[in-house]
């Protein structure tokens, strides 16, 4: 069994890829560009509004006198960066140090070069799809970009040589394993279902079902992962400020210190934009406008609408997050990864293989559902009972050994009767006299 087996068609894939590296220097210049004031004004806005939506979840107004509703403080905190002094302390690798926020905020941008916000339009006369480029192993090219990027965090820990941000940079290492594995994993059932690693194709395949529906646990596990992919609450424990200072940028100022929170919420903005591609059918618009004059709405520049109403909502997501839930600890964290989501992800990729090669065997799907879902439903049932009483027993020995201890405590450990305080086995007796109750003592 392989993956060329859930492909569609071969050559559907190759034609979605070969309107692609026909565009003039211009248009491809024009793009890039365009792709670049988008993530950077996503940024501005993405910031006002966290700092507004939290400010009233807290009853409180926000950034409000900097532009309309404060909604320019955000360019005015970045030139602030920009311009304020740029310090570097004298015990830092320089080399390493200056290298650090180019090498964590370059990857940011390349990963969104994959995202395909829209069809193929007219621009200039020229007919080009609204992407700046598409590989055959494009979500690949996506995960290889967000493992590049923790490379910046870890060298601005270890090219500081001060132990909080060697701690934070050692933690986000420690998540980026942990939750990028979750993360590819929860991708995998994506490919199988469409057959492809391109994205254009992986929107292509969604013109019936967008694929969160049928692999809703796949898409729930990579929501998880993508929070801790990008170091944002509540699993910010690379930047903890009441642990760490600031974590791995605790010695950054200025500029520096800019490249770093614009990486940040530049991932943000990818990771919601890979769940919409994967996901949530991309460009393509929602049920029931797709019916709409016979699918007319997913076609021109309709479709860049629905692209950034699902992605604003995602965004949104990571606000309403960050304003309810509180950090957790790192054990926590390590052991939702670890023991929870991996291997919950390795049994539905086996599910999903097995529902795709049943079907592709052209069996019914009561027979698909009987071969995947009864043994699926024994395991569960097993894997419940044998869970229960594994914790049960382990509270039994936690309050045998409590107890244990407690009588072990007493019998060893008499408590001497002081002078003015009553014994614990003889009553005190209590007399009054003129200066009040007096404890006596035996």
């Amino acid at each position: 069994m392989s993956i060329a087996a859930f492909a569609p068609t071969a050559a559907g894939h190759t034609a979605s890829l070969g309107v692609f590296g026909h565009d003039p220097w211009w248009l491809s210049l024009v793009k890039c560009l365009v792709a670049f004031v988008f993530l950077v004004v996503t940024t501005l806005l993405m910031i006002w509004a966290e700092r507004r939506v939290i400010g009233r979840m807290q009853a409180r107004p926000g950034p409000n006198r900097v532009g309309p509703f404060g909604v320019l403080q955000g360019l005015a905190d970045g030139i602030k960066l920009a311009l304020k002094e740029d310090l570097i302390p004298a015990i830092v690798d320089k080399p390493l140090y200056i290298l650090a926020p180019i090498v964590a905020s370059v990857p940011a941008f390349l990963t969104f070069a994959v995202i395909p916000v829209g069809p193929v339009v007219s621009i200039g006369g020229h007919h080009t799809p609204l992407q700046i480029t598409d590989l055959p192993v494009a979500v690949l090219f996506y995960l290889a970009m967000a493992s590049v990027g923790v490379y910046g965090i870890v060298l601005a820990g270890w090219s500081s040589r001060s132990p909080y941000p060697l701690l934070g940079a050692l933690r986000s290492s420690a998540q980026v394993i942990s939750y990028e594995v979750a993360m590819g994993l929860s991708l995998a059932a994506v490919f199988l279902y469409s057959g492809s690693l391109s994205t254009s194709a992986i929107v292509a395949s969604q013109h019936k079902l967008w694929y969160a529906l049928p692999l809703i646990p796949s898409f729930l596990m990579y929501m998880v992962s993508m929070v801790g992919e990008t170091n944002r609450a509540p699993f910010d424990l690379p930047e903890a400020e009441s642990e760490l200072v600031a974590g791995f940028h605790t010695e950054y100022s200025s500029l520096k210190f800019a490249m770093f929170f614009l990486a940040e919420y530049i991932n943000v903005t990818t990771v919601c934009a890979i769940a919409t591609t994967l996901f949530l059918g991309g460009w393509r618009a929602p049920w029931p406008l797709s019916l709409i004059g016979n699918d007319t709405l997913n076609h021109g520049w309709w479709p860049v609408l629905w692209f950034l109403g699902k992605l604003f909502v995602l965004l949104f997501g990571f606000i309403w997050i960050r304003g309810t839930l509180p950090r957790l600890r790192y054990d926590q964290f390590m052991r939702l990864g670890w023991k929870i989501l991996i291997p919950f992800s390795l049994v539905w990729i086996l599910v999903v293989a097995a529902f795709r090669e049943l079907t592709n065997e052209g069996k019914s799907r009561l027979t698909t559902l009987m071969y995947v879902g009864i043994p699926i439903a024994a395991i569960v049932l097993i894997w419940s009972f044998v869970t229960e009483a594994r914790i049960n027993r382990r509270l039994q020995q936690e309050q045998d050994r409590l107890q244990a201890a407690a009588v072990s405590q007493r019998d060893a450990y008499p408590i001497p009767v002081l002078a003015g305080v009553p014994s614990m086995d003889v009553p005190a007796v209590a007399s009054t006299t003129d200066d009040g109750p007096e404890v006596l003592d035996d």
